[in-house]
């Protein structure tokens, strides 16, 4: 759950950060606010959540167990604990 959470914490960062690289490749001073005005934050902000949206929908159709899988819940198998899992 945690890598989830990260990736789609990175998803919303990349325009962001391709933004500061764009404006570090083009000699501009990154860290001047002329540079960060609302306008292209919103406009950042959106295609993160775009981003962020797409990144759901792709983990919500791809990740996860396949369907009609069976749970097998954890169990101690010769003094070992087997974590659950799905069959």
């Amino acid at each position: 759950m945690a890598r989830t959470a990260l990736i789609e914490v990175l998803l919303f960062m990349a325009p962001f950060a391709v933004y500061a690289i764009v404006l570090f490749v083009t000699r501009r001073y990154a860290r001047d606010a002329v540079h960060w005005h609302a306008r292209m934050l919103a406009t950042l902000a959106s295609i993160g959540l775009v981003l962020v949206i797409g990144g759901l929908i792709y983990f919500a159709h791809f990740g996860g167990a396949a369907p009609g899988g069976v749970y097998e819940p954890a169990h101690m198998e010769d003094g070992r604990l087997v974590p659950g899992r799905i069959k």
